[in-house]
């Protein structure tokens, strides 16, 4: 496998910038679609299609849509809101999962195959500024037992679900799309309350993303665990996870210090085997490029970059995208 093809496959980015659609004819891993994107169905079907035809290597075609505040087809909605996880857990199961199934039939309307649902956050901090409602419960076995109705029905719908925000982002005192906030609880803490719903649901989980956090009792610097060796480490060995591990929005602040070049670099290094960039312009494509350029004579890069393409290739070809 070509090197440069390899690593455009563990990019999934967004149309902010036109580079989308050059980058799919180069092997593109994915695109990410938010609400500008949509205006009316009709639209949205053509500009999925236009993706699909543009593309050499059939792309995931991914969405937030958890329901709630993060809902991103509100604009066809005429005025109908899906509820957030908080409160479609607490009208029940059956209605938890009718409404997954609901959004799940949606989503696949339109050539949707990548929805990154549910949050299997607990969140513990009622100060919470991002997580809040997203959250089904602030009990870790309630979260738990939401979070697998959810996987599980997504996954009978053929549409992929990624769960988030490894390792937890419910104790969090900001919000890592304006900085990058700090975890600091012992990892024994971290383990009985936030990191025990990712441990439960990993069979069920075919892709993980991890958060834009400082978490202490993984690394004491200032590094975001979406670039941490650590833990992502950590969510292999310790957790035994097999699936994709794709990082949060790499346009947040929490993470941006790093320049886009660096911060590929440390999070192929670190064990990612995706980036989710929700922009395409020339700066991000270029930093794809330099990577691509660097792969050819560093082998732990390029080992890492063909590992993750293979895991890649292999989840699109389970759920037939390929």
């Amino acid at each position: 496998m070509n090197i440069r093809k390899a690593l455009y496959q563990m990019f999934i980015i967004g149309t902010e910038g036109d580079g989308y659609k050059s980058a799919l004819n180069c092997g593109l891993g994915g695109v990410i679609f938010f609400t500008h994107d949509i205006k009316t169905s009709e639209q949205f079907k053509d500009l999925i299609s236009e993706c699909k035809e543009q593309a050499v290597i059939p792309p995931f075609l991914s969405i937030d849509q958890e329901g709630g505040r993060v809902e991103r087809t509100e604009n066809i909605h005429n005025g109908k809101k899906y509820l957030s996880a908080k409160y479609a857990y607490e009208r029940g199961i059956f209605y938890l999962k009718n409404q997954t199934s609901e959004i799940a039939e949606e989503l696949k309307s339109y050539g949707i195959n990548l929805n990154y649902a549910p949050c299997i956050d607990v969140n513990t901090n009622p100060n919470n500024p991002i997580i809040g409602e997203r959250a089904f419960s602030s009990n870790t076995e309630a979260v738990i037992e939401a979070g697998k109705v959810v996987l599980e029905e997504y996954r009978k719908n053929n549409i992929i679900p990624c769960a988030k925000h490894f390792p937890g982002h419910g104790d969090a005192n900001a919000d890592s799309h304006l900085t990058l906030p700090e975890i600091d609880l012992p990892l024994i803490e971290m383990e009985k309350t936030h990191i025990k719903p990712f441990k439960t649901l990993a069979k069920e989980s075919d892709m993980i993303m991890v958060a834009h956090l400082h978490c202490k009792c993984f690394e004491k610097d200032r590094i975001p665990t979406s670039l941490s060796k650590n833990t992502i480490s950590y969510l292999r060995n310790e957790l035994g996870y097999n699936g994709i591990i794709i990082s949060d929005d790499m346009i947040m602040k929490g993470v941006e210090k790093y320049g886009k070049t660096t911060a590929i670099e440390m999070g192929i290094r670190a064990g990612l085997n995706m980036f989710i960039y929700r922009d395409s312009t020339p700066e991000t494509m270029n930093a794809i490029e330099t990577i691509a350029k660097k792969a050819e004579n560093d082998k732990e890069l390029s080992e890492n970059i063909e590992n993750s393409y293979a895991k890649i290739i292999e989840l699109k070809r389970t759920y037939k995208i390929m």
